[in-house]
């Protein structure tokens, strides 16, 4: 939020100067502070405190109500954004909800107020101080389209995070009959396309989502708007898609948004303003629009195993949102972030480099202590990722080790329960397919090997549909190990060789290192002496670079985050105690 006009920045303190000249026009003095505090907040870094000490320094000027609530607004703004003193900036924020309503005609001081407010509560799980702030900004907002509008969506979403769809689908219908009322067929569409697709089951989504297409491209409106609503549209298609699991689906769709993203990035906001009021809501800035389809598009390339195109995309989205966090920081900011890691991470983890994702852990934690709704939203997958790392914990003792064996044990009657062939819960193509698969890895622990060999065709015939690849590896190599404790050496060759070249272009370590040792055994049975003694050793090259990064991850202070259980992630990790693993000694 900009809190004013650029000014030369002067040698001393602005509060300082403008002190000695109290008796010049309120309009003067208070333009000057302004300035400085603007100066100082995009300035290269940011200068934040001293931006806060020349807006403090306006209320010693005694300034009218209109000055003062705008003043403490920008002040909450500029805390909330920058600091993370949230509860100077919660008092700033209130304080400004509470003036600006006592002075009329000031509408926009007073739903920002209100709007950023909200945010603030839900960030520190205030949600029930949220929803009455919302509703009352909403109930008073009906001659201001603009802020009515995103009042509106405002709470819709703060429904929908707490999963009460009712109530969203409820606020997105109000919000777009009266986008309707006032002529706003932009805003409209927006609200349209996410209640429709809300209401609606899974089975009829499909063609809902050609109607939709067909709406925005029909649709005459200025290019920003147009191109706004299409990303819009393609973002909600293309998550669809991955949310089903149907990854080679969805490639028309991906390669559409993508396109659509460079189209937007080439225009300028100021070109073309809207005339209606209503139409000035943005579903997201096009900054934020950039960030949000590098995601999606490293949330297709996970899916579809394309591990160092993932790693591309998040390293790009992650430059990006470093820059965009120095003059804005969002709360959306920060999710984009740490669902970003998350996906790096579990690349991490697939290619061998556990010490890495142990670091990038470490970010997450840091995020979410600075958030408690981040927190809530995201404790589920940072335990599941530690616990990914945590099996390095059968040789490495550690406190938690008792509650990882425990999760094994219910995760084995889990295992049983499941049956994908039968009133399978889940709609999604890839957890079908992984359904089979892990139906497939029990039988054959199990020795039900005919059983198991059902369950991974399958997965195979599954996940070639779709450009599963690493399902398909892991099915082949399983199949592979399968085949050949049947005897079957001539079957099992066929399966293990394209698991190993298809494992080398994910890449993926564990299903190398699984297949390697198999070719190793496999040719040694088939009197293939020259072959056998090459894959013993890409075996050995694989087991050594994942016991050099095991003992690296051991090292690492972030090796403690084990250890969590319970509350939130600890604040600070100090150094790691206790004995050491050796490469000689896991050998």
């Amino acid at each position: 939020m900009s809190v004013g006009g650029s000014a030369v920045c002067p040698k001393a303190p602005a509060a300082q100067l403008l002190f000695t000249r109290r008796r010049q026009a309120p309009e003067r003095w208070y333009l000057a502070l302004l300035g400085f505090a603007e100066h100082f907040r995009t300035s290269s870094p940011p200068k934040i405190r001293l931006c806060v000490h020349c807006l403090q320094a306006v209320f010693q000027f005694k300034p009218p109500q209109r000055i003062e609530a705008r003043t403490h607004l920008q002040l909450g703004s500029v805390l909330y954004h920058h600091t993370k003193n949230s509860e100077l900036a919660r008092n700033h924020l209130e304080q400004a909800w509470f003036i600006s309503q006592q002075v009329p005609q000031f509408e926009d001081v007073k739903f920002e107020a209100a709007s950023i407010l909200s945010e603030l509560y839900c960030q520190q799980n205030m949600v029930d101080s949220a929803k009455p702030l919302l509703r009352k900004a909403i109930q008073i907002s009906q001659q201001t389209p603009y802020w009515h509008c995103r009042l509106l969506f405002q709470l819709a979403q703060l429904h929908t995070l707490e999963k009460d769809l009712v109530s969203a689908c409820d606020l997105l219908g109000v919000g777009a009959e009266y986008a309707r009322v006032v002529g706003s067929e932009y805003t409209r569409y927006s609200r349209g396309f996410l209640l429709l697709l809300m209401e609606r089951k899974l089975g009829e989504v499909h063609p809902l989502l050609s109607l939709c297409g067909t709406i925005v491209e029909n649709w005459q409106g200025n290019p920003i708007q147009k191109e706004s609503l299409r990303v819009f549209f393609l973002v909600l298609q293309v998550t669809h898609y991955l949310d089903a699991g149907q990854v080679k689906s969805v490639k028309p769709c991906l390669k559409q948004l993508q396109q659509c993203i460079q189209t937007i990035s080439t225009l300028h906001d100021d070109e073309i303003l809207p005339s209606n009021p209503a139409d000035l809501f943005h579903w997201l800035p096009k900054e934020h629009m950039c960030v949000l389809v590098y995601l999606v598009t490293v949330m297709h390339s996970m899916q579809a195993g394309y591990l160092e195109k993932a790693q591309k995309y998040t390293d790009k989205a992650l430059m990006q949102l470093e820059k965009l966090k120095m003059l804005d920081c969002s709360p959306i900011l920060s999710t984009f972030q740490v669902i970003l890691l998350e996906h790096i991470i579990m690349c991490r983890l697939v290619t061998g480099h556990k010490a890495t994702a142990l670091q990038e852990i470490s970010q997450v934690c840091q995020l979410c202590q600075q958030s408690p709704r981040l927190f809530t939203n995201h404790a589920a997958q940072l335990h599941t990722l530690l616990v990914s790392i945590g099996k390095q914990l059968i040789l490495y003792p550690c406190p938690n080790l008792f509650d990882v064996l425990s999760i094994f044990l219910q995760l084995y009657s889990l295992l049983e329960r499941i049956n994908p062939d039968h009133n399978f819960p889940v709609s999604s193509h890839c957890l079908r397919a992984a359904a089979f698969y892990i139906r497939g890895l029990l039988s054959f622990f199990q020795g039900r090997y005919n059983e198991a060999k059902r369950f991974l065709r399958e997965t195979l015939k599954m996940s070639n549909a779709e450009d599963l690849n690493r399902l398909t590896a892991c099915s082949l190599v399983l199949l592979g190990h399968i085949f050949y404790v049947l005897g079957n050496h001539r079957e099992s060759n066929n399966m293990v060789v394209p698991a190993m070249q298809l494992a080398s272009k994910i890449p993926d370590m564990s299903v190398q290192l699984w297949s390697s040792a198999l070719l190793k055994d496999l040719n040694k049975a088939l009197g293939n002496n020259m072959d056998a003694h090459e894959a013993a050793q890409m075996h050995q090259n694989f087991s050594q670079q994942l016991l050099q990064d095991h003992i690296a991850a051991c090292s690492l202070p972030e090796h403690n985050l084990i250890s969590w259980t319970d509350g939130p992630p600890p604040v600070q990790i100090q150094a790691q105690n206790g004995p050491t693993t050796s490469l000689a000694s896991l050998l």
